[in-house]
């Protein structure tokens, strides 16, 4: 190689060196490389040198940023706590100045008392304005210097220049840092700036990216403020709690100086915002003397103004102590949740100035009384609201119902107990568990359901027993809750297939319970059976299609035989099947032994047809009269079509003869029969079954004939 590449640790300081140069060429340097190179190697070996001194000068910047990065971070913290010693330096300086000026004035004012030609020179000498005293002239500078310093600390405030409009009167008293934490878990959350002005207190967080802004973050007028000490817990210390309705905020001072400091400042400051708030009402209080009127020429207005009596308005008298700490007690109570306590304060300003004049201090004093009242029917609102818990059930709400009521809200307070109600009553049946029996689940689901609509009827009297209107929102409410219920109960019951005889003993409790709301004077059972009336007509027409089904299969291997029980038993147990079924004469169509003079197939339909009868009749209200009848008439028919059928098409005369026993027996003892129940549990007879009766009647049949009239 013509040029030498160093190594070890002389090539690298000689690499170096090259590198760092300030005439450093990388064009040049790598075309003189490339020209002084042997081959690839040393190309090679060059670009590792490169790439490992690369390596250490990144190693090298990195242990220098971790060994200064605990020295940025102080620097930046003190920074910052010199800039918030230089705020609060400015104010101490405004202050000074401000004393110094009001000092200032009071000598100059001696002064002047003491030698009036001097100040009689001095008003001379006031070359800006000559009509303006000097004193006021230097009141005027004083007040806008402090507004001055409001305005520039406030320009540094992002987005409070609208929320926060400038007025005479509006000064800056006090500001600082402070750091917010969390008041159910103590963690930190957040640095604040805090600005104290004469009449509220505004509350900014720092903006990461620039030193000295801050954003605006809330706004708290001083009337509806409280300030608390929180006791020092190490490592929790030199906090305090600021209380405004709904909400609490604490906050931590530097030290414990800068804490008492705050907490002197804001004290003092509310009670001179309180003093100067009494002083105006006081002033504005006091009778005026009337404008007197001007000279009339007209003879004739004398006597008129005579006539008129002179009535002086009546001076409303506001600096009751009581009315003057009304606001304050009436956050008190909403923050203590002492709910009835505010509205008896309400209720006694109320009264106090029923029958007084509409003033302009009134209707002050009425906008600071509509906010609480806000507050209160806000935090009212939210007791009742179904995000609360729902436990302790409807007398849990009375407090927060009659409150409102008082308040004049009684429709919201209808609206809000009915939806709480509502809501507890849908939790109450979603946390049912579902049994393996469906019985047992409908008893535990009607027992809530109903007693929980029981509980709330009453309830609703109580609370709502002068207000009459709210009763028709009652019956709405519990309509709309039966539908609920009636959702539950039909998926359970219908959806899942159950057998005719559960679905009739789960209406059957279903109305039982339902009838216990009559000790209330409400009657729901037309609205449960207006409900039901489409999940039973369904329920009834598969049950018929059913036992329509099995009847054509046993239709189709039906050999007209009589049947055999084998054994004395079960002979005894079909006559008690029979009886129960309504069938009283049974015994005529038993033979010798355990013989029956009967086809299985008809036994088999007779039982059947009375089982689905006597389920269908629990089931049963007008609505359903016709379905019942129908689903009756179509059972029937299969079994007379099919008899009519067998007669007309069976040749041997033994068989026929059984036929006709059999059809003997349908049409004289078991039509009488299911006419005779269906109209006891109806209250009505059945045209339609006795016209099918008599329609069906056995006619006299031509032996010889193979046809017969049905």
């Amino acid at each position: 190689m013509a040029m030498a590449l160093g190594e070890g640790g002389g090539g690298g300081s000689r690499l170096r060196r090259q590198l760092e140069s300030g005439g450093f060429a990388a064009g040049e340097y790598v075309k003189q490389l490339s020209q002084q190179s042997d081959g690839d190697r040393d190309l090679q070996e060059h670009r590792q040198r490169i790439q490992a001194l690369s390596e250490e000068t990144a190693q090298s910047l990195k242990r220098n940023v971790y060994q200064n990065y605990r020295q940025f971070i102080e620097t930046a913290r003190e920074i910052s706590y010199l800039e918030s010693e230089m705020y609060q330096l400015s104010h101490i300086l405004t202050e000074q100045k401000g004393i110094m000026e009001a000092v200032t004035q009071a000598l100059l004012l001696q002064a002047d008392r003491d030698d009036p030609a001097l100040g009689a020179r001095r008003a001379a000498a006031a070359a800006t304005d000559p009509f303006l005293p000097l004193s006021a002239k230097e009141a005027a500078a004083s007040e806008e210097g402090r507004q001055r310093t409001l305005t520039t600390l406030l320009e540094k405030v992002e987005g409070c220049r609208d929320l926060l409009p400038e007025s005479p009167g509006k000064y800056l008293v006090y500001n600082g840092d402070l750091v917010e934490y969390d008041a159910d878990h103590m963690a930190q959350i957040q640095r604040v700036h805090a600005f104290l002005m004469n009449d509220c207190l505004l509350v900014a967080t720092a903006l990461p990216n620039r030193r000295g802004a801050y954003r605006y973050d809330a706004l708290y007028p001083l009337d509806g403020l409280a300030v608390v000490n929180v006791k020092d817990n190490p490592p929790m210390k030199d906090m305090f709690k600021l209380l405004m309705f709904p909400e609490s905020r604490i906050f931590q001072a530097e030290n414990a100086k800068i804490k008492k400091e705050w907490l002197e400042v804001l004290e003092e400051t509310k009670r001179n915002r309180a003093l100067s708030e009494k002083r105006r009402l006081e002033q504005e209080a006091l009778p005026r003397p009337a404008p007197t009127p001007p000279e009339s020429t007209n003879p004739f207005e004398e006597d008129e103004e005579e006539e008129e009596p002179s009535a002086e308005e009546e001076v409303v008298d506001l600096s009751l102590e009581w009315i003057q700490e009304l606001p304050e007690d009436l956050d008190v109570c909403i923050a203590q949740r002492d709910f009835e306590g505010a509205v008896d304060l309400l209720d006694k300003l109320n009264e106090y100035l029923g029958d007084k004049p509409v003033s302009q201090p009134v209707k002050e004093l009425r906008a600071k009384v509509d906010e609480r009242v806000r507050q209160l029917t806000d935090v009212l609102v939210f007791e009742l609201s179904p995000d609360r818990s729902l436990r302790g059930g409807p007398r849990a709400t009375r407090r927060a119902v009659s409150q409102l009521i008082r308040l004049g809200q009684s429709t919201k307070a209808c609206e809000l107990f009915l939806k709480n109600r509502a809501a507890a009553v849908q939790t109450a049946i979603r946390q049912l568990r579902i049994e393996g029996a469906t019985l047992l689940y409908i008893h535990k689901l009607c027992h809530v359901f109903f007693t929980s609509l029981l509980e709330t009827a009453r309830e609703f009297e109580t609370d709502f027993a002068g207000n009459n209107g709210c009763y028709s929102a009652f019956v709405v409410w519990a309509r709309s809750s039966m539908r609920m219920f009636v959702d539950a109960f039909s998926k359970q019951v219908f959806d899942s297939k159950e057998s005719l005889s559960t679905a009739a003993e789960c209406v059957k409790v279903a109305k039982e319970h339902c009838k216990q709301l009559s000790e209330i004077g409400l009657d729901l059972t037309f609205i449960i059976h207006a409900l039901l009336v489409k999940d039973i007509k369904g329920a009834l027409q598969s049950y018929k299609d059913i036992i329509i089904e099995a009847t054509k299969h046993r239709n189709s291997e039906e050999m007209w035989r009589r049947m055999n029980l084998m054994t004395p038993e079960a002979l005894g147990k079909l006559r008690e099947e029979m009886r129960s079924c309504g069938v009283g004469n049974f015994d005529q169509y038993t033979g010798d032994d355990c013989w029956v003079n009967l086809s299985y197939t008809v036994v088999a339909f007779t039982k059947q047809t009375m089982a689905f009868l006597e389920e269908a009749l629990k089931l049963y209200f007008p609505e359903l009269h016709m379905v019942l009848l129908e689903s009756l008439v179509e059972i029937i028919l299969v079994a007379v079509q099919h008899v009519d059928y067998s007669l007309r098409c069976e040749q041997d005369p033994e068989k026929k003869a059984f036929i006709r026993q059999n059809a003997s027996f349908l049409y004289e003892t078991v039509l009488p029969v299911v006419e005779k129940r269906f109209e006891e549990g109806v209250g009505k007879p059945a045209k339609q079954l006795q016209d099918l009766r008599n329609a069906s009647r056995l006619m006299r049949v031509n032996p010889e004939s193979t046809t017969s009239v049905v």
